[in-house]
C-alpha cells in the first residue's frame, strides 16, 4: 500500500471512531463522558471478538455454562476461591472469552504473567478476573509515588506487576464483585503464586536472577476516574491509592483492524531502532511500529497519543514498598492479606447491604452475554 492511500485511511478509520483531526492533531470529542470513552474503543472490541470467533464461538455454550443465573446467587452464602489459569486449559478460554465483555479493548498482559478465575464456591461459577503482567519500564505518576531513579527502577520493577484486568462478572458485578476481585488481588495468595512461579527464575533480557517478590501491583480505571478502586479499604487501611493519571498514549485506535496494515507497511519501508543485541531482532513493540509508520506517511508520530487518560492506582503489598523499591531497603515486611479475611470484611462492608437494596442481580441471566447466536 502507497503512503498515501495509508494516510487516508489512518485519518478516515480515526474520524470513524470519533476522534476529531485539527490542525494535524488527534483531538477527542467535546464534553468526554464516560459513554463516549466506550464509544471511541467499540471499533476495537468488535475487531477482537471478531478476531476470537473462530477459536471460541463452538465453545461459547460451554462457556457460557460457567456462568451464574440471577437466580442462581445467594449472597449469604458467595464463597470466593482463586483459581491459577494455566496455558492451554479450559479456564485460560473462559479467561478470554470473559475479557471480550468489557467495555475497553483489554490487552492481553506482557512478559511474566499471572492469571486467576474468582469462582464462586457455592454456585461452582465465574465471579470475577484477575491478570497481571509486566509493567512498563517508565509511568511518571507511578515512579514519582515510588521516588524511583532509573537504576533503582532497573533494579527493582520485577518487584511490581500491572493489573491489566481487574474484575467481576454478571450477575455478581451487580453486588459489588468488582470491589472484591480488586481486593483479591492484594491477597497473600497471589503474593504466594508469584513467587511459585517467578521465583529463582532467570532474566533473558537482564540475565538477573528474579527473587518472587511482589511488592506493589498498580493498574488504572477505565474510564476516567474509578468508582471501585477509589477510596477501597480493608479494615482502616487503603488498599489502592491513587497516584495521578497516564498520559493518554497507547495503541487501541490503531487496534481495530488497521494495525496489521501499519505494521506491514512498517516492515517493508521502516527501519527498527537500534537496541541491545540480546534483545532480539525487528522492533521493539507495537507503539514503536505505529509511531515509525505514523512518520514514514507524513502524519505526526504524537497521534499515538489519544488523550483519553485513565485514573492511575498503586497497591503497596508491605509496609516498606516504597524504601524497598528504592533500593534502601532489603527485606519487605508484608501486609497480611489472606484471601478469607478480605471477603469476610467485602461481605459485611459491601456485599450484604448491596444485595438488600438492590435486587437486580436476580434478573441476570448468561443468555446475556452471548456473542455468537
Amino acid at each position: 500500500m502507497k503512503a498515501r492511500r495509508l494516510r487516508t485511511l489512518i485519518t478516515r478509520s480515526l474520524r470513524r471512531q470519533g476522534f476529531l483531526i485539527r490542525s494535524g492533531q488527534v483531538a477527542l470529542p467535546p464534553d468526554l463522558t464516560k459513554d463516549k470513552v466506550r464509544s471511541l474503543h467499540a471499533e476495537a472490541v468488535r475487531h477482537r471478538i471478531d478476531m476470537s470467533r473462530a477459536r471460541l464461538r463452538q465453545r461459547e455454550t460451554a462457556l457460557l455454562a460457567q456462568l451464574a443465573s440471577g437466580a442462581e446467587v445467594v449472597p449469604e452464602r458467595i464463597t470466593p476461591r482463586l483459581i491459577e489459569v494455566k496455558r492451554g486449559s479450559f479456564e485460560e478460554l473462559l479467561f478470554r472469552y470473559s475479557c471480550l465483555h468489557w467495555s475497553i479493548p483489554l490487552s492481553s498482559g506482557y512478559g511474566r504473567r499471572l492469571r486467576f478465575l474468582v469462582m464462586d464456591d457455592y454456585t461452582g461459577k465465574l465471579l470475577g478476573l484477575i491478570g497481571l503482567g509486566d509493567p512498563v519500564f517508565s509511568l511518571g505518576p507511578r515512579d514519582e509515588w515510588i521516588g524511583w531513579t532509573r537504576n533503582a527502577r532497573r533494579r527493582r520493577l520485577q518487584n511490581v506487576l500491572d493489573a491489566f484486568v481487574l474484575g467481576a462478572v454478571p450477575p455478581y458485578s451487580f453486588l459489588l464483585g468488582g470491589k472484591l476481585v480488586a481486593m483479591l488481588a492484594a491477597s497473600n495468595e497471589v503474593r504466594a503464586a508469584f513467587r511459585r512461579k517467578y521465583g529463582g527464575r532467570r532474566s533473558l533480557i537482564r540475565g538477573a536472577t528474579t527473587d518472587g517478590r511482589l511488592a506493589m501491583i498498580t493498574t488504572s480505571s477505565a474510564l476516567g476516574p474509578s468508582s471501585i478502586y477509589n477510596r477501597l479499604q480493608y479494615n482502616s487501611t487503603l488498599l489502592y491509592q491513587r497516584v495521578g493519571f497516564t498520559s493518554g498514549s497507547g495503541d487501541f485506535h490503531f487496534s481495530n483492524g488497521l494495525y496489521s496494515t501499519l505494521s506491514a507497511f512498517a516492515h517493508r519501508n521502516c527501519t527498527p531502532t537500534a537496541k541491545r543485541a540480546q534483545w532480539g531482532s525487528g522492533f521493539r513493540n507495537r507503539r514503536e511500529v505505529i509511531k515509525k509508520c505514523l512518520s514514514a506517511v507524513g502524519l505526526s508520530s504524537e497521534w499515538i497519543y489519544h488523550g483519553v487518560q485513565r485514573e492511575l492506582f498503586v497497591i503497596p503489598l508491605a509496609k516498606n514498598t516504597r524504601p524497598f523499591l528504592q533500593g534502601r531497603q532489603s527485606r519487605l515486611f508484608w501486609l497480611n492479606y489472606s484471601q478469607e479475611d478480605l471477603f469476610t470484611f467485602f461481605r459485611s462492608r459491601w456485599l450484604m447491604p448491596r444485595s438488600e437494596r438492590d435486587r437486580r442481580f436476580r434478573d441476570w441471566h448468561p443468555v446475556e452475554w452471548r456473542l455468537w447466536p
